[in-house]
């Protein structure tokens, strides 16, 4: 089932022209129209389906800076504190509140990696996150199917709206001036002497600048047909939406469950790292450079064969570039959840906290979550193609970074100078034969 958004009309008439065009109507390609048009420029946001129909509204909605890699804080420290005015400059609720997020194990490896987190990372960029004993642990996530050895309180982390944000910037962005083209796909690009100079269409031609792609998981097919190499793996996660149930907490982590507390009081339900890598033709052609991640993740996530062997962004077609109107005839990315898993989470949900025995659910659906070999985005420009950058493969982790992806985009698009040095970021490391450092996933 596809998650239900807040609706975002779509301007009629495609301009003849734009300073950038935006592919992908996700939290990332949003908020990069968003801070774009704040910049004084004019900018058509394209979807080929409509504002967040696929990951964006799919996720968890977590807002956090705890467990990142490094690489990641300058850029989590940027969205957090964008998150917190955004709701103001756009005169939209995007449903960000700084709830905290409360982590509880009885794995010794995991409570000694974020003590040794808090004592790194958490203290050089100075993230408020405090260590919790066996008994507060237990206090705040019942010890009903395990006994817990210790957690974690992030205090000024939070969660924020999957359903309403990146509406929310897309309406800000159209405030600007920027105009909103649904139901849109892009075929491609025109380049001419080494450079962008127009995006085709279902629609017609828009003449451009500069173009950003924030495709999700479709991006490493679109960037090949322009002779971009883009390593990209998409894995297929499952979650659970209930009804307005009683309130057992507002952020809540452990090993069997992850739960989030949507404002009408109803949860998203899922268990972290759970997944489905399935077997496809980009997957197998990238597959030497996910070796590590996928060594590392190996335990909690099942490969298989799928619907994504055939059809979609990963497929054999898509690859061949055989297909110029595949985008349009996949309007929504939506495969379906893996049912063994919606019952998983519901039993360790109604095992953990007794008194949500009677929650009944609302809806489940699929995602695919488009990863990077180290398990960091890519926000980066090309030397081969000048005019064309991309925001994408954020590995799980978009959402809660969004604007500052968004943001930092942008700079680069305008060719400012960077708030946050961008070059973990570029995608040169993931294709210049350089070893690569997974991150945390």
């Amino acid at each position: 089932m596809v998650p239900v958004v807040r609706s975002v009309a779509s301007d009629e008439a495609l301009p003849q022209s734009a300073d950038v065009v935006v592919i992908g109507g996700g939290i990332v390609g949003t908020a990069s129209a968003y801070y774009l048009a704040k910049r004084g420029l004019s900018v058509a946001l394209l979807e080929k389906g409509h504002i967040a129909c696929e990951q964006s509204s799919r996720t968890w909605g977590w807002c956090r800076q705890q467990n990142r890699d490094p690489r990641e804080m300058p850029l989590s420290l940027l969205s957090m504190s964008l998150w917190d005015g955004l709701a103001g400059g756009i005169g939209q609720d995007l449903g960000f509140r700084r709830t905290g997020l409360v982590y509880a194990t009885d794995d010794a490896a995991m409570l000694a990696s974020w003590e040794a987190w808090g004592k790194t990372t958490a203290k050089e960029f100075g993230v408020e996150t405090y260590m919790l004993n066996a008994a507060q642990a237990a206090q705040r996530i019942p010890e009903t199917r395990r006994k817990w050895l210790g957690g974690l309180h992030s205090v000024t982390d939070g969660k924020a709206e999957p359903a309403w944000a990146a509406p929310a910037l897309a309406e800000g962005a159209r405030a600007l001036g920027a105009t909103i083209h649904q139901n849109c796909a892009v075929r491609g690009l025109d380049i001419t002497n080494g450079r962008v100079t127009g995006v085709r269409t279902e629609k017609g031609m828009i003449r451009v600048n500069a173009v950003l792609c924030a495709a999700g998981a479709w991006a490493s097919t679109f960037l090949a047909r322009h002779g971009v190499v883009f390593p990209q793996a998409s894995v297929r996660q499952t979650a659970v939406r209930t009804k307005p149930t009683r309130n057992v907490g507002e952020v809540i982590y452990c090993p069997d469950l992850a739960m989030t507390r949507r404002l009408d009081g109803s949860y998203t339900l899922a268990i972290s790292g759970r997944a489905t890598l399935e077997l496809t033709a980009q997957g197998m052609r990238f597959a030497r450079g996910f070796l590590p991640q996928f060594l590392k993740r190996l335990k909690a996530v099942q490969i298989g064969v799928g619907e994504s062997l055939f059809a979609g962004p990963e497929s054999l077609s898509s690859w061949l570039g055989r297909d110029e109107n595949m985008f349009e005839r996949h309007r929504v990315l939506d495969p379906a959840p893996n049912r063994r898993l919606v019952q998983a989470i519901l039993d360790n949900v109604r095992g953990t906290f007794p008194e949500l025995a009677g929650m009944e659910i609302d809806s489940t659906w699929g995602a695919y979550v488009d990863c990077t070999p180290d398990a960091v985005p890519v926000i980066s420009g090309f030397d081969t193609v000048g005019g064309l950058f991309l925001a994408a493969g954020c590995s799980g982790h978009g959402f809660g970074l969004g604007p500052g992806i968004g943001y930092l985009a942008a700079q680069l698009v305008t060719n400012e100078k960077p708030v946050i040095d961008p070059t973990h970021f570029n995608l040169s490391r993931l294709v210049d034969g350089s070893a690569i450092k997974v991150g945390a996933l």
